[in-house]
């Protein structure tokens, strides 16, 4: 039986548990649901159940204090014990969201996850714990900055998302009641609508982020970029991967990524190490290394070069 889970993550003090307080309020989200809200950290604001819509019957409040306690093997003791039907968790924003998802099992699904950002403080919080920041943006749906005044630079704001994720919706709460939500245009630094799209060695990054998001409307594309090959035993013997070594935030979490490239009925020259110019056309087949569909590209030209001067590419 599945038990949904709704996340609300951010640093403290960001506003995690008035928008807990404000979701639980609303009768349109909690109709009297029997609900486990699991608190992980302990801010100067308290939730009060008896404001809930349908007030406190129904709701369990439990605490974890580490995050190795927080285990599907937990919440299963507690749902046997409490028969609650969904869990709303307020995640301590110095924990890493990823080991949470690491460790939930089918039985406990995210439904959801918002980040709630103070906007005067997570610039700070951007450059000075940059992982944390990004590990709570790159996977979230929404991220509410609260907060604002007219001397916010929301612009500041949106580009330190945006360096993170081009899917995340983001929406500006200001001191006064008003809501804004984002609608500034990021043109992509290259021109999907040109006969090969040139794609320089400063933005792959963004070609990968991107076309792993919105994969479909690159099918059919020709692209042509400089590539690090990796060869794979798994692939075909046409095949190779053509990526680059990316760095989302420092340099330990630098990870190759790659497309998928064949060459059919050639055989493949390059070997793992080697930086090739590639030209190549993109299709959207299924494919075993990806297990599900994905960019294949069909290359049309292929030389051999010198790295670029930054081979490590990134998002800034």
């Amino acid at each position: 039986m599945e038990t949904p889970i709704y996340l609300f993550t951010g640093f403290l003090e960001a506003g995690k548990t008035r928008l807990i307080q404000e979701t639980m309020e609303d009768p349109e989200f909690n109709a009297g649901e029997s609900t486990l809200i699991l608190l992980t950290e302990e801010g100067e604001e308290e939730l009060d159940p008896a404001a809930f819509a349908h007030g406190a019957e129904n709701i369990f409040l439990r605490t974890v204090e580490t995050p190795e306690e927080l285990t599907p093997a937990l919440l299963e003791a507690w749902r046997r014990e409490l028969k609650f039907r969904r869990i709303l968790i307020e995640y301590n924003g110095m924990w890493m969201i990823g080991d949470l998802y690491r460790k939930l099992t089918r039985e406990f699904p995210v439904y959801q996850e918002i980040m709630v950002a103070d906007a005067a403080t997570f610039p700070a919080y951007n450059a000075n714990m940059r992982s944390l920041a990004v590990d709570k943006l790159q996977g979230c749906e929404l991220v509410i900055f609260n907060r604002m005044t007219e001397k916010t630079d929301k612009m500041q704001l949106h580009k330190i998302v945006r360096g993170i994720s081009r899917a995340v919706n983001i929406s500006y709460e200001y001191t006064d009641g008003r809501i804004e939500y984002d609608d500034i245009v990021d043109p992509l630094p290259f021109d999907l609508e040109a006969p090969i799209v040139e794609v320089a060695d400063r933005d792959f990054a963004l070609l990968y982020r991107d076309m792993t998001e919105d994969i479909e409307k690159y099918d059919g594309k020709v692209l042509r970029y400089r590539a690090l090959i990796a060869r794979d035993e798994r692939l075909e013997k046409d095949a190779f991967v053509g990526g680059r070594q990316i760095m989302t935030c420092c340099a330990d979490d630098i990870a190759y990524q790659g497309f998928i490239c064949r060459m059919p009925g050639e055989t493949v020259l390059f070997s793992t190490g080697d930086w090739v110019l590639l030209t190549a056309r993109v299709s959207l087949e299924k494919h075993k290394l990806y297990r599900s569909r994905g960019p294949v590209l069909y290359v049309q030209e292929a030389e051999k070069t010198n790295a670029p001067e930054e081979p490590v590419a990134s998002f800034y």
